[in-house]
């Protein structure tokens, strides 16, 4: 009997994650809509038929002129024109480049129909061959989707938050919906339906072009909709920083929908952890949310903090470092545990999380404090009727994340200032992104040693970072300041090349001019070498409470440098 309940579950949790696989605009039965594309309908008949709008080249289309050179400026939406099908090099410039301040539109189509599939690439921003003085980065394009001739969007946000990919980082994604393949690889397979007509858009808002644009929007034209099916949003949002007294509101809306998926990112102001906030969820008007959550990490589906990761539902698709300056981007998908609403939702997680010593009054590191970091967000829901979401998405300068840095000390700016002894250096160019980094490499193994100079002008509390890159030939390095050690030894060594970020110190210097002194102390075991390659010595201003509090204000960093972590 045992035996044959557990079948009999398992048989039952089969069925519904079968069920919640078909696309989200189905509330009826599945059969009803064509182009469910999982394996539960591939051997039914399928209704519709299957279209694409897409980047390739059709007769008459000349892209580039008589010397090879772009043609720029807004290109009118045709998808009557033959494809090219011709021996002719043309026939493989199947992109666009949008110009600065350029729209292009991807889909305009009559409907009723349901959108399946979007695939779209393009290069990435660093300076390369096609593109010498680099692109716009995916958080400078944003994408709009218009269903029915509404004249507010459905869908807003930055393409790269979009497909889980925030501040303007590239990573891959590996889920069900959402799929950044190499992070240069955008698809998503949310299920779009519209009725009359649906028009999907791109606007690069950099000042630099968008360049080799590519996509394949595919969609199926159908004889109708049911009545009651409920249309696709998605919309971003930010808090730079997350506003004190209130939690961050993911979604407001009323109707009657579910909620499928959240965006989130934070780039950490503070010290120590920040994801103990908890969701909570309000339904259909309550007073009080019904739902309430455990945590950042708990919403995400991880445990005990958040790591790189990407499955089905949940992923984290970058997180660099804890602490001051690290970024973190995750995504949760309610594809198979929709949040069902009849009248309306409201979202929201609390900024909550650890906090060190010198940013609580009480001069104790504690794990409940609202912190000040800097979010970003993107909601994903389904739903009928008008949305009362009242966020627009600002524009790319308003969404470029604030510098922190007070003092920047770049290696390019240190010809003939850096002093060295034991060690060979040399300048080189970082290919990603045209930085120049100076590299150091022992003559004897350990004992080489560096000194780079900075200035303090006022007596402030500061972060002191180092930013390299790690590689195959990396070695242990030790920093110190006036004889004074701090920090952690750095290790420059890493399989492949990958930025690193090295926190030193947090301190209260007084104004003037500081040597920053980094000294080989070994090597890893698998490293062909002890070399290291800094970028950059940045001191990172404190959030304006450190300040007030002042703790530390009056004790002597050297004879107890700390790093709060």
């Amino acid at each position: 009997m045992k035996a044959k309940k557990a079948a009999t579950i398992a048989l039952a949790a089969l069925a519904v994650m079968v069920l919640t696989f078909v696309p989200a605009c189905r509330e009826t039965e599945p059969d009803e809509y064509g182009g469910g594309g999982f394996l539960g309908d591939l051997a039914k008949p399928q209704e519709g038929r299957s279209m694409r709008a897409t980047s390739a080249m059709r007769v008459g289309e000349l892209r580039r002129g008589p010397n090879g050179e772009r043609n720029e400026g807004p290109r009118q939406y045709d998808n009557t024109a033959d494809f090219r099908a011709d021996a002719d090099v043309k026939s493989n410039w199947d992109n666009y480049n949008v110009p600065a301040g350029g729209t292009h539109v991807l889909l305009d189509e009559k409907g009723p129909g349901l959108i399946t599939h979007i695939w779209i690439t393009f290069l990435g921003p660093e300076p390369q061959d096609w593109a010498p003085k680099g692109s716009a980065d995916h958080q400078e394009i944003m994408l709009r989707m218009y269903w029915d001739g509404g004249e507010r969007p459905a869908v807003e946000a930055p393409l790269g938050d979009f497909f889980a990919n925030s501040f303007g980082r590239r990573a891959e994604v590996i889920s069900v919906p959402v799929v950044v393949e190499g992070g240069d690889s955008y698809n998503c397979f949310w299920r779009m339906p519209f009725r009359k007509r649906a028009r999907i858009e791109i606007e690069n808002q950099s000042d630099k072009p968008l360049s080799l644009l590519y996509f394949n929007i595919d969609w199926i034209k159908l004889d109708d909709l049911p009545k009651d099916a409920p249309y696709f949003y998605a919309q971003y949002r930010q808090e730079y920083p997350a506003e004190s007294g209130r939690d961050y509101l993911l979604l407001e809306t009323e109707g009657r929908g579910h909620y499928v998926g959240t965006v989130l990112a934070a780039r950490f102001r503070s010290p120590a952890w920040y994801g103990e906030g908890d969701e909570k969820i309000w339904i259909d008007g309550e007073a009080k949310p019904s739902i309430w959550g455990t945590g950042t990490e708990d919403y995400f589906l991880s445990a005990w903090g958040l790591e790189k990761c990407s499955t089905p539902y949940f992923g984290v698709p970058f997180f660099d470092q804890r602490g001051i300056g690290g970024h973190t981007s995750a995504y949760r998908w309610h594809v198979a545990d929709p949040v069902v609403f009849n009248k309306s939702i409201k979202v929201a997680i609390e900024h909550m999380g650890w906090m060190s010593q010198d940013e609580n009054p009480n001069y104790k590191a504690t794990s409940w404090n609202e912190r000040e970091d800097d979010y970003s967000s993107v909601a994903f829901w389904y739903q009928t009727g008008q949305p009362a979401f009242g966020a627009r998405a600002p524009g790319a300068a308003e969404r470029k994340l604030p510098g922190l840095d007070r003092v920047a000390v770049q290696a390019g700016s240190l010809a003939g200032k850096i002093k060295s002894g034991g060690v060979e250096t040399a300048m080189r160019v970082r290919d990603d992104f045209g930085a120049q980094e100076i590299t150091a490499k022992p003559r004897t193994g350990a004992g080489g040693w560096i000194e780079v100079p900075f200035m303090v002008d006022k007596k402030e509390p500061l972060h002191l970072v180092v930013y390299g890159t790690a590689g195959p030939d990396g070695g242990l390095w030790q920093a110190s300041i006036g004889g004074v050690k701090i920090g952690p030894k750095l290790d420059f060594y890493g399989a492949e090349p990958a930025d690193r970020e090295f926190a030193l110190l947090d301190f209260w210097p007084e104004p003037g001019t500081y040597t920053l002194r980094l000294e080989c102390v070994g090597k890893d075991a698998r490293s062909a070498g002890a070399a290291c390659a800094v970028e950059s010595v940045r001191l990172l201003e404190r959030r304006p409470r450190v300040a007030a509090m002042g703790h530390d204000k009056d004790k002597d960093w050297r004879k107890d440098p700390k790093l709060y972590d």
